[in-house]
């Protein structure tokens, strides 16, 4: 089993900028596809960035250029720098974690941006 917990959110001012981390109760880090979704209320989860266990990284385009993903294996955890923070990023930010068939997923962590 695998446990993925979240943290760094918050609320912030547009412009501003948090970072989220994804503590991984196993060495998975280096071996999954790691990812952060996000959903906002009443919309769908969507992907906002993912990293494979080679360290390619990819985003979504609304957030491409302001928000970047990264790791540390020897940590097991997983980071989301988010800048330029906009209203619309406002969502519950989960971690997720993929390997061929099975994911795991975070518990949750808000984010408001908000003046």
């Amino acid at each position: 089993q695998v446990q993925l917990v979240e943290s760094g959110g918050g609320l912030v001012q547009p412009g501003g900028s948090l970072s989220l981390s994804c503590a991984a109760s196993r060495s998975i880090v280096s071996l999954y596809t790691m990812g952060w979704y996000r959903q906002a209320p009443g919309k769908q989860r969507e992907l906002v960035a993912r990293i494979t266990n080679d360290g390619s990284e990819n985003y979504a385009d609304s957030v491409k250029g302001r928000f970047t993903i990264s790791k540390d294996n020897a940590k097991n955890t997983m980071y989301l720098q988010m800048n330029s923070l906009k209203p619309e990023d406002t969502a519950i930010y989960y971690c997720n974690a993929a390997f061929f068939s099975l994911q795991w997923w975070g518990q949750g962590t808000q984010v408001t941006v908000s003046s």
